[in-house]
This record gives structure tokens, C-alpha cells and sequence, in this order.
């Protein structure tokens, strides 16, 4: 595993804080006078519900840079809801804050005349998660995330090296959210690997699931019910850390079926210290929200460019939970 930037400002009682009212945009901590960011206001899309597990990194993240920089940061929670993050979004160019921090999930089209409204109110963008090229070729703006084609397939070649498969039996079953264009490029990227390679895929949409287990766990076991020949699951969200109890439902024991997706949470690390998930790939939630806060102020502040990171940062597999735990339990992986 690569080693990481770990920002380490006030974390313990940036982690406290992260856990405003789920779909409000609601201010953070006051800014800290004389700090060198402040005076700036910028409005910070978070993304899932506060609290949640890959929001409360995000959120861990941006508050972090908050404390460093003295921005006072607004914090709008969308439950990865397109229409909601878009209308959203309108709110926050009317409110003309100097920056905004956006989820691109809802594609380039229709970012597109919100970004450009923003650019000519002279706010500031910048792009999470979700890139939307088109937007920043044409309206400015940077972007802190994985690439999520390439980081998807990718972690299906890794799975493919890694784990016993055999394509003449074994069947995969990938979770897509299939009306989220732009976002479902990653899932697409992982079944896309598994079909070259010979493999029967069943591609599951998952678009209304937004990673709700309680959602989620009908689709898989219904899947898992009707076709006993997938062997290896590819989760599109936190939800793989369900993966235990939605196999032990359709009669399946750790290490019967193989589990891959995305990100750390406790509930992956401890399904991967019981056998229960087997690869996941590492996107660093925490500078996804850290760095757009640190571009818009460097913007601001210094009429620097803005940033463009790729977060990705490699596999997280069973050998490495030790190691991994108490960050992930502190919030901040």
C-alpha cells in the first residue's frame, strides 16, 4: 500500500463536529480570525448524509482545511441524490459565496449551466468525487478524486490476478448505479475487464440504492437466489461492508463468494478480517474533502490554479487491516 498525506490539524475534534443534520446545508465552526484563508466563504458539498461513512471522511477532511485555512465553510448533505445535489447547487450560486466545493454526479450536461452561472457571479469552483471535464474545460474549475474508469478496472485486473476464478463456471455479479452517467463509469470499468476476460457479468442497477444497505440487500440476494453460479460480487459503495449479512441470508459462508468494491470503513475492515470481503481500492475520502477547501482558498487568496489530484491510491486487501483500523474507526479513512 502506497503511504498517504495524512493532514494532521485538530482531527479529533474535527471528527466531533462532523455530524450536522442530514440534507441541510448548516455552517460549520466559526472561522478562526486571522487565519490566513479567512474572510473566505465557501459552500462544501459533502456528498452521502452526515455521519455516514464515506461522508463522515469527507466531512473530516473539509473541516480539517477549515480549521487550517480560517474559511468559514457552509456543508450541504445531498444523500447522493442528483436532483437534490443540483438544486442545491442553484441555492448556493444564488447565495454567492466565494467558492463552491461540488459532487459531480450529476454529469456534465447538467452542471454545465449552474457552473457557467457561477463563473459569471465570479465564484470560484471546484470538483469532488465525480469529475465533470466538460464543465471544467469550459467554465474553469479544478478536480480532487479517483479517476473512476480506470479505477475500476484496475481493481477488477487485480481481482482477476489475485483470486481463483474460472470463467468456464464462475459467474460475477456487479452493482452499477446505471442512470447516474459519469458516476457509473467506475462499475462499468469493472464489469467491462471481467466481460474481456470471458466471464458471464450480470450488471445490477443499483441507481435508487444510494448505498442504503437496507435497499441494497433485496437486489443482491434476489441475484445471488436466482443465479447459483456467481461467484464473486462487486460492490458499487460502502454497502459491501453488509456483505456478511446479506450472504448469511441466501446461505453462504465467508470465503463461498468473492466480494471486491471501493473504499475503507470499519464494517469493510473487520468483513475483511472474517473472510468475508476479499479487495477493496482506496480513493482517500479524507483529501477529497481537505484539498478542494485548500484550492479555493489558494484561488482566493493568491490566484493560484486549481488543483487536480488523482486520490486513488492503490488496493486494501486482508493484510493490511491492522494497520488500517483505527484510522478508519477515527474517521479519517
Amino acid at each position: 500500500m502506497k503511504k498517504r498525506f495524512i493532514v494532521p490539524a485538530m482531527v479529533a475534534v474535527l471528527i466531533a463536529a462532523a455530524t450536522a443534520t442530514p440534507g441541510v446545508a448548516t455552517a460549520a465552526a466559526p472561522a478562526q480570525a486571522g487565519k490566513w484563508c479567512s474572510g473566505m466563504k465557501i459552500r462544501f458539498f459533502v456528498g452521502g448524509n452526515a455521519g455516514t461513512p464515506f461522508a463522515k471522511v469527507v466531512d473530516a477532511g473539509a473541516k480539517a482545511a477549515q480549521a487550517d485555512t480560517g474559511a468559514t465553510v457552509e456543508y450541504v448533505y445531498s444523500n447522493w441524490e442528483n436532483e437534490k445535489m443540483l438544486q442545491q447547487l442553484r441555492d448556493a450560486v444564488a447565495a454567492k459565496p466565494n467558492g463552491i466545493a461540488m459532487m459531480g454526479h450529476a454529469g456534465d450536461a447538467a452542471i454545465m449551466p449552474l457552473a457557467k452561472a457561477a463563473k459569471e457571479a465570479g465564484i470560484l469552483m471546484m470538483y469532488q468525487n465525480v469529475d465533470v471535464p466538460k464543465v471544467r474545460a469550459e467554465q474553469g474549475g479544478g478536480y480532487v478524486g479517483a479517476q473512476l474508469k480506470s479505477q475500476g478496472m484496475a481493481l477488477a485486473e487485480e481481482a482477476l490476478k489475485r483470486l481463483k476464478l474460472d470463467k468456464s463456471k464462475d459467474e460475477i455479479l456487479v452493482l452499477i448505479p446505471l442512470q447516474m452517467e459519469g458516476r457509473n463509469v467506475r462499475e462499468i470499468g469493472v464489469a467491462e475487464v471481467f466481460e474481456k476476460a470471458g466471464f458471464k457479468v450480470t450488471r445490477l442497477d443499483d441507481t435508487s440504492t444510494h448505498g442504503d444497505a437496507a435497499k441494497t440487500q433485496p437486489l443482491v440476494t434476489a441475484a445471488m437466489l436466482k443465479n447459483k453460479n456467481i461467484k464473486l460480487v462487486a460492490y458499487s459503495s460502502t454497502v459491501i461492508g453488509q456483505h456478511e449479512l446479506f450472504m448469511k441470508q441466501v446461505g453462504k459462508k465467508a470465503g463461498e463468494i468473492y466480494t471486491i468494491g471501493f473504499d475503507i470503513t470499519p464494517d469493510i475492515l473487520t468483513g475483511m478480517s472474517k473472510g468475508w470481503v476479499n479487495l477493496t481500492s482506496d480513493q482517500q475520502p479524507f483529501l477529497q474533502g481537505y484539498l478542494p477547501v485548500l484550492s479555493l482558498c489558494q484561488q482566493w487568496k493568491f490566484g493560484l490554479a486549481p488543483l487536480y489530484v488523482d486520490t486513488g491510491s492503490g488496493f486494501v486487501d486482508p493484510s493490511q487491516v491492522e494497520a488500517l483500523t483505527k484510522l478508519a474507526a477515527d474517521g479519517v479513512r
